[in-house]
């Protein structure tokens, strides 16, 4: 009769609608589980498959009492998991892991999936893909970690933290039975390069002179505004009102890369809402600043409210090549034997090779810090979600201001 129970001295096995036997039994040491409602029910083990018959499943009842007389008992989903961590390597399960994968619900932006494809190709599948997860010892990690040098720190940190997370989620979901086997002390980490120096308000000065003059507005907002590179190249001029004197933060341009069918990778520009709402954000027009913006909305936007402000060649997305431009290259007297332009040759002008656009962002987020920007202040600006990232343009502030306190007893002595 089906919903049968049969009952014996240790376990449980009860008939199936289909026909098909089931057993079960109570857990060795008595463990309950406490549901959300408070109520405690004690921990059943079942078997992970049915029977055909009664006495077969009772002879998997009989081999599970054996195991606890014998002291070799774990719980039989541990037993599953081993076996099936037995079979499976780390290259199967990172590919499926990188597929699946979720942060608080959404899949992975393009780019940071892209970033993880490109740290387990080369950096982690040499040593790992083929290699069981059950077979993963701490010793193989710290191995790989130290042998398989990596060259960039920040690279290697990544490379690591990677590895971990991939080996926590197997973990997680028991495919792997014992500990954690990433266990490098700080491998996820890594000391932070010096930040480079912010400009000055006459580099920049050199720097926007410097550019073609449809690319000038993008230095004063990425230095003013706080704006990266790819929420300009997106910028519309439906995103700004110069009678408001606010920019729409709404949209960025990224490279991602893109598979064809026929598997070629190569890198496409794709436009993405920010990773965080945070960085759906309005920002100020320092109103200094106005004028030059009515300007270019005049003279080098696109028509039309869709219009792009900082058109590329053709009428789409600026490209980082096309707007970085070369540096001169001079003689051995120094003379310019071919001229440079963009980017690159403003920087050189100014005499600030080590600057990167992204820290033009980084010189206005410590400006607005310099003139008291608080930290909730700091991170509406910069479209942070979490106030670390925001606290070092804090510190960066307080170096600054530091700084021009010594210059200020310099000039003070220098007076006697």
């Amino acid at each position: 009769m089906a919903g049968t129970k049969g009952r014996r001295g240790f376990g449980r096995t009860r008939k199936l609608p289909s026909g098909r036997w089931q057993a079960f039994y109570g857990d060795p040491d008595g463990r309950t589980e406490v549901s959300r409602g408070g109520k405690a029910t004690p921990v059943r083990h079942t078997a992970g498959h049915t029977f055909d018959t009664r006495e077969d499943a009772e002879a998997w009842l009989t081999d599970e009492r054996r195991l606890i007389s014998e002291g070799r008992w774990t719980p039989p989903t541990t037993r599953k998991a081993q076996r099936r961590a037995k079979r499976l390597t780390f290259g199967e399960y990172a590919e499926a892991w990188l597929a699946g994968r979720k942060i608080k619900g959404r899949p992975l932006a393009d780019r940071t999936r892209d970033h993880y494809r490109d740290l387990l190709d080369h950096h982690i599948l040499p040593t790992f893909k083929d290699v069981a997860l059950a077979d993963i010892t701490p010793e193989m990690v710290d191995r790989w970690y130290e042998l398989c040098a990596i060259g960039r720190p920040t690279t290697q940190a990544h490379a690591y933290g990677l590895l971990r997370t991939v080996l926590a989620t197997a973990v997680d979901r028991r495919i792997i039975t014992t500990a954690n086997p990433a266990k490098v002390r700080g491998g996820g980490s890594t000391k932070r390069a010096k930040n480079t120096r912010p400009a000055t308000l006459e580099e920049l000065g050199v720097i926007v002179a410097a550019m073609p003059e449809r690319r000038r507005l993008m230095i004063t907002l990425a230095a003013w505004c706080a704006l990266r590179f790819g929420e300009l190249a997106e910028l519309r001029r439906e995103d700004v009102s110069t009678k408001t004197g606010i920019i729409h933060i709404r949209r960025g341009v990224v490279r991602v890369r893109q598979e064809d069918e026929d598997g070629t990778r190569h890198m496409v520009r794709k436009v993405k809402t920010p990773k965080s709402e945070a960085g759906v954000r309005d920002v100020p027009i320092p109103p200094h600043l106005l004028g030059d913006v009515r300007d270019h909305l005049l003279t080098h936007t696109a028509p039309g409210r869709e219009g792009l402000l900082f058109p590329g060649q053709g009428g789409g997305h600026l490209s980082t090549s096309a707007f970085y431009g070369r540096v001169s290259t001079l003689d051995a007297d120094g003379k310019v034997v071919r001229r440079g332009h963009g980017w690159y040759e403003a920087r050189r002008l100014a005499g600030r090779e080590d600057l990167r656009f992204h820290d033009l962002r980084h010189t206005g987020l410590t400006n607005a810090a310099v003139v008291g920007a608080t930290l909730a202040e700091l991170m509406r600006l910069a479209g942070h979600s979490t106030a670390s990232a925001a606290m070092r343009y804090q510190h960066a502030a307080q170096d600054r201001m530091k700084d021009l306190a010594a210059r200020l007893s310099q000039m003070a002595e220098e007076a006697k």
